[in-house]
């Protein structure tokens, strides 16, 4: 609670409240607050991995449905309920086991996506990864929360230039695509030669 409490820059006699004011604060992190986020970040990149686990369950065996997503909700109703300060293990067990359920509950719409366009999963599923990749790297790197969030949002655009190129060039693109790339790619790395000084 500590760490949450830090992160939100509450320094009130009342650490379990925070208020819009302290959210936009803008100061520095302290590594607690930065091991907290590493720790958020990597629990969500396992989520995301059992999660396409549940999915290819349903490919497999076809077990996704009502039943899944019963048991989906009942982990997370099960995760809620579970006191955090003692029982981390069974917390982060359950966590997965929801992230699993979940999966598999989805599998039908999968099932749909595939028969529509088989890139549409490839390409949701490359997305969150890298989404989740680049600000978890922010969250290593950045010292100040103002580089955290640009920091982040930066490289999920980079990251959205470098695929939109790659499909570019094995689907071939147009006068437009070009410009964009050619225009967003610099206000990226502008965005870029604000953090990388400010971060040193």
């Amino acid at each position: 609670m500590d760490a949450f409490s830090s992160f939100f820059g509450s320094q009130s006699s009342s650490r379990s409240r925070w208020s819009y004011d302290s959210l936009k604060s803008f100061g520095q992190i302290s590594p607690i607050v930065q091991t907290h986020l590493k720790q958020v970040y990597l629990s969500l990149c396992c989520a995301l991995i059992a999660s396409a686990a549940g999915a290819y369950l349903h490919l497999v065996w076809n077990i996704g449905g009502l039943l899944t997503t019963f048991a989906c909700m009942g982990s997370m109703i099960w995760l809620l309920s579970t006191p955090s300060h003692h029982e981390q293990h069974k917390r982060v067990a359950l966590l997965m086991a929801a992230a699993v359920f979940e999966g598999a509950s989805i599998g039908p719409l999968i099932d749909l996506a595939i028969e529509i366009d088989p890139s549409i999963l490839v390409s949701a599923f490359v997305g969150t990864a890298l989404a989740f990749s680049c600000f978890s790297l922010a969250a290593m790197l950045a010292r100040r929360r103002e580089y955290l969030y640009l920091g982040g949002l930066l490289s999920s655009g980079l990251s959205i230039l470098l695929w939109l190129h790659f499909a570019s060039s094995i689907f071939g693109g147009s006068a437009a695509i070009f410009k964009f790339e050619l225009y967003f790619g610099l206000l990226l790395f502008v965005g870029f030669t604000i953090v990388d000084p400010g971060n040193n």
